[in-house]
C-alpha cells in the first residue's frame, strides 16, 4: 500500500507538471469532460435524485415493493427494497442506485450485508445513455442500442447471483443510528442531489484530463484496445473512440464498459456508497465481473446484426 501511494503521487506531481506545461490542451480535455457532464448526465440523473430521495423520505418503499419481496430474497438474500433500487438504477444511471442503497442504509430499511450484496446488481446505467447516447448517436444503430440494454440489465441480474452469499464482516450490521435523523424538506433533499451530482461532474472532468495525459501511452497500443483502455479509466470517452471501430468489436467493448463503468463511474459510487465503508476491491470486481458477463451476452446477441 505505501508502494502504492507513491507512485500515485509520482503521478500525480507530473499531472501537475503536464498541465503547467501544455495548460491549453487540458483545458479542452477538462471542458470536454464537463460538456460530457452537463449533456449527457445531469439532465437525466439529477431528476432521479431528487424524486428518489423523496419516494424515501416518505416511507412507502416497502409497499411500492412488497410483491417482490420473496423473489428478491430467495435470489439475492436481501429485502424488497432492493427490487426498487434495481429498477431506479436501470432508469436513471450511474451513481443513482449507489446512492439509493446507501440512503436505504442510512435510514435503517437495509442492513450492511443487504448493502453489499444489492451493490452488486443495482450500479447501472440508463437506457438514455445506453440506447440513446450509445447505440443511436455513436453507434448508429438502434438495434446496438437495444442489444446494449438488455445485455446490460440480464448481466446485472446474473451478477447478483454470485455475491448473494456476500457478507459485511467486522462491520455494524444495522443501519440505525444511535440519533435518528430528522425528516429532510424539500431543500435539504434538492441540496444533497446538487451537491451529489456536482461531485460527479468533477470526478468526470478530471478523467478526461487523465485520459488526455496517458493518451501517448495508449497509443503504444494496437488500435482496438485504445478504447478499452481509455474506457476503463472514463466510460464515455471510451465508448467515443470504440465507435470508431466495426460494429461487432465496437458493441462488445462498449458492453464491457457501460457495465464495468471505469474508473470514474466506480469512484462516483464509491463517493455515494462511502459510508457504508465498502472495500473499494470488493466494488471493483462486482463491476468487473458485470462487464464481463455483458460482453459475453452481446458477443451472442449481436451475431444477428
Amino acid at each position: 500500500m505505501k508502494n502504492f501511494k507513491l507512485y500515485l503521487t509520482i503521478f500525480l506531481f507530473l499531472l501537475l507538471c503536464l498541465i503547467a506545461c501544455s495548460p491549453q490542451k487540458y483545458i479542452e480535455a477538462g471542458l470536454n469532460g464537463l460538456s460530457a457532464w452537463a449533456f449527457n448526465v445531469l439532465p437525466c440523473v439529477l431528476p432521479f435524485m431528487i424524486i428518489s430521495r423523496l419516494i424515501i423520505e416518505l416511507g412507502e418503499v416497502e409497499k411500492l415493493t412488497k410483491p417482490f419481496s420473496k423473489p428478491f430474497k430467495f435470489l439475492y438474500g436481501t429485502n424488497s427494497s432492493a427490487c426498487y433500487v434495481f429498477l431506479m438504477s436501470i432508469l436513471a444511471g450511474y451513481p443513482v442506485g449507489s446512492k439509493m442503497t446507501a440512503e436505504l442504509y442510512e435510514s435503517g430499511k437495509i442492513n450492511l450485508t443487504e448493502a453489499y450484496r444489492m451493490s452488486s446488481f443495482c450500479s447501472n446505467s440508463g437506457p438514455m445513455f445506453i440506447i440513446g447516447t450509445v447505440g443511436c448517436l455513436l453507434l448508429k444503430s438502434p438495434a446496438a442500442g437495444a442489444i446494449l440494454f438488455a445485455s446490460h440489465v440480464l448481466s446485472a441480474l446474473i451478477n447478483g447471483l454470485f455475491y448473494r452469499k456476500t457478507t459485511a464482516k467486522n462491520q455494524p450490521e444495522s443501519g440505525t443510528f444511535a440519533t435518528k435523523p430528522q425528516p429532510a424538506t424539500f431543500s435539504d433533499v434538492v441540496l444533497v442531489a446538487v451537491q451529489g451530482i456536482l461531485n460527479v461532474g468533477a470526478i468526470i472532468c478530471l478523467f478526461f484530463i487523465i485520459i488526455e495525459a496517458l493518451s501517448p501511452l495508449f497509443s503504444l497500443f494496437p488500435s482496438p484496445l485504445v478504447p478499452l483502455f481509455e474506457g476503463m479509466v472514463e466510460l464515455t470517452r471510451g465508448c467515443i473512440d470504440a465507435s470508431t471501430l466495426p460494429l461487432y468489436p465496437a458493441i462488445i467493448i462498449c458492453s464491457f464498459l457501460i457495465s464495468f463503468g471505469g474508473i470514474s463511474t466506480i469512484l462516483q459510487s464509491k463517493a455515494m456508497l462511502k459510508k457504508l465503508r465498502m472495500p473499494s476491491w470488493l466494488f471493483s470486481v462486482q463491476k468487473l465481473t458485470q462487464g464481463i458477463i455483458s460482453a459475453a451476452i452481446t458477443a451472442l446477441l449481436a451475431l444477428a446484426i
